[in-house]
C-alpha cells in the first residue's frame, strides 16, 4: 500500500506477521522507491495496541498531517508499520470516533466483552475459541465468588500456556509475570481497587468495597498485553531491524527516524537489536508512552547490579538522541503496568496513583517516568524540548503531560498522542529543519 488515503506523501506501509516476517512486496517497494522519490529523511512510525490496519492508518494519517508544514523544506518520506496487536474496544482513544460496538456497550453494558473485543481476542489467541467463550460467559455471570475467580484465572493461564508466541524477553521481566500464576482472587481484588480509584468510569462504586469480578476483565486484558508486548519485541528485532538494514544498503544517504506509541515504542526500540552491524542511518528514536521497562537501556539494574537491560547500550546505535515522552496522566502505564509486571511475593494491596510508589520503581514503564538508570540522561519538559535544541545524542526524557492528558478509564491518557507538539518533537529529535 502506498499513498492512497494518506495525509502525506510519499507514504509506504510495512506489514509484519507475529514472527517478524515482512510482506516482501511492501519491503521491496520501499527499498526501490525511497531514493527515487527524493527522500532525505524517512520517518518510520509503529502503532501500539490496535485491532486492524484501518485503525493504524487512521493514526498515521492524523499524526503525520502537520509535518509537511512544520518542515516545509525537508524532503520527508513516511512509513507506517502494521503488526498484529489488539486492543479492547472499551479503551478510549481521544478524538477518534467510537466504534458501533463501543456505543452499544455504553447503552447496554452486557455482554462485558463486546463483539469487536471477542473477534480481536480470537485473532490474538487462534484456536482458543472454547476457552475465550467460557471466559466471556464467566465475566457476564460472575459465578461462585472465589471458586469462580480461581477458575477464571486458570483459564487465563491456559491461554498463555497455549500461547506458542514466546517473543523477545523484556528487560527486567524475565519469564512470565507472576500476576498470571498467583492467587486470582488477590490479583482481581487489586485490579478492582485500582479501577475504583480511577473514578466511576473505572468501575468504582463510591465507598463500597470493589467486587473482585470488576478486576477480572483487567486480568484478561493484561494477558493480551503481555503477549502483545513480547510480540512487539520480536517484530522489532527480527522484522523491522533487518528491513532498515536493507534500506540502508539501497539508500545509504537516507536518514531514518523511528517513532512508536505504546508497544510500538518497544517495537522500534528493539529494532536497534536487529539492526545489522555497521548501519548508522538511524538518526533518532522517539518513544511515545512506551509500554516497556524503563530500565531497558540500563547497563546495570538498580535492584540487580549483575544484570542489565535488554537494550543495554543500544542507544549508541542511534546517531542522535533517544527521546522518551512520558505523562503521569497515563493510567495504563502508571497503574496497571506495575501491577501486572511485579513478581510474586509482593501481594501488598494498593490503588490508583499510589501503585507506582507502593511497588517501587522496579516495575515502572518508559511512558510513566522515562528512561531510568542510564547516566547522563537529560530531563526536560515539553516546552523546553521544543524551545531549544535537544541533546545531540544519548537518552532524553520529555515530560509530555502538558498535552498527553486526556482519556477515560481504564487507560487514561495512554493514547492521547495525536498532537502537533509531538509531531514537532519527532522532527526536533531528528534535527529536521
Amino acid at each position: 500500500m502506498a499513498d492512497a488515503g494518506m495525509s502525506v506523501t510519499p507514504y509506504w506501509e510495512l506489514t509484519f506477521d507475529a514472527d517478524g516476517d515482512v510482506e516482501g512486496p511492501e519491503r521491496d517497494r520501499l527499498v526501490a522507491q525511497v531514493t527515487e522519490r527524493g527522500v532525505r529523511d524517512l520517518i518510520v512510525f509503529s502503532h501500539g495496541w490496535n485491532n486492524d490496519r484501518s485503525g493504524a492508518t487512521a493514526l498515521y494519517r492524523r499524526f503525520f498531517a502537520p509535518m509537511p508544514k512544520l518542515a516545509p523544506k525537508a524532503r520527508l518520506g513516511y512509513v507506517g508499520v502494521v503488526w498484529p496487536s489488539m486492543r479492547f474496544s472499551d479503551e478510549p482513544i481521544p478524538d477518534f470516533p467510537k466504534s458501533v460496538a463501543a456505543v452499544e456497550a455504553e447503552a447496554a453494558p452486557r455482554p462485558v466483552l463486546d463483539k469487536d473485543s471477542r473477534r480481536a481476542l480470537l485473532e490474538a489467541f487462534p484456536g482458543r475459541a472454547p476457552v475465550l467463550d467460557q471466559l466471556a460467559r464467566m465475566l457476564d455471570e460472575r459465578p461462585d465468588g472465589a471458586r469462580g475467580l480461581a477458575e477464571f484465572g486458570r483459564l487465563v493461564r491456559l491461554l498463555l500456556d497455549a500461547d506458542g508466541d514466546p517473543g523477545v524477553a523484556d528487560t527486567d521481566e524475565e519469564g512470565e509475570p507472576a500476576v498470571f500464576a498467583g492467587d486470582p482472587v488477590t490479583v482481581c481484588e487489586q485490579f478492582a481497587e485500582a479501577l475504583a480509584a480511577l473514578g466511576p468510569e473505572g468501575g468504582g462504586a463510591g465507598f463500597s468495597l470493589p467486587n473482585p469480578w470488576d478486576g477480572a476483565k483487567e486480568l484478561l486484558r493484561q494477558a493480551t498485553y503481555y503477549r502483545m508486548k513480547r510480540r512487539a519485541g520480536t517484530v522489532g528485532e527480527r522484522g523491522l531491524g533487518p528491513v532498515l538494514g536493507r534500506v540502508a544498503d539501497a539508500a545509504p544517504g537516507v536518514r531514518v527516524h523511528l517513532a512508536g506509541h505504546s508497544f510500538g515504542g518497544r517495537l522500534v526500540a528493539f529494532a536497534l537489536r536487529g539492526l545489522p552491524a555497521g548501519v548508522d542511518t538511524v538518526k533518532s528514536v522517539t518513544l511515545l508512552q512506551g509500554a516497556f521497562s524503563h530500565y531497558a537501556f540500563a547497563d546495570r539494574l538498580p535492584h540487580a547490579p549483575d544484570r542489565s537491560g535488554a537494550l543495554e547500550g543500544r542507544q549508541r546505535r542511534v546517531d542522535g538522541p533517544v527521546v522518551c515522552c512520558y505523562s503521569h496522566f497515563d493510567a495504563a502505564l502508571g497503574t496497571f503496568y506495575p501491577l501486572a509486571s511485579r513478581l510474586a511475593g509482593d501481594d501488598r494491596a494498593c490503588a490508583g496513583s499510589e501503585i507506582a510508589a507502593v511497588l517501587g520503581p522496579r516495575w515502572g514503564a518508559m511512558g510513566h517516568d522515562g528512561v531510568q538508570a542510564v547516566p547522563g540522561t537529560a530531563r526536560l519538559d515539553l516546552a523546553a524540548a521544543l524551545g531549544g535544541p535537544l541533546p545531540a545524542s544519548g537518552c532524553v526524557n520529555v515530560d509530555a503531560a502538558a498535552v498527553v492528558r486526556r482519556g477515560g478509564a481504564p487507560t487514561g491518557a495512554h493514547s492521547d498522542i495525536v498532537h502537533p507538539e509531538l509531531a514537532r518533537l519527532v522532527l526536533a529529535a531528528g534535527r529536521i529543519a
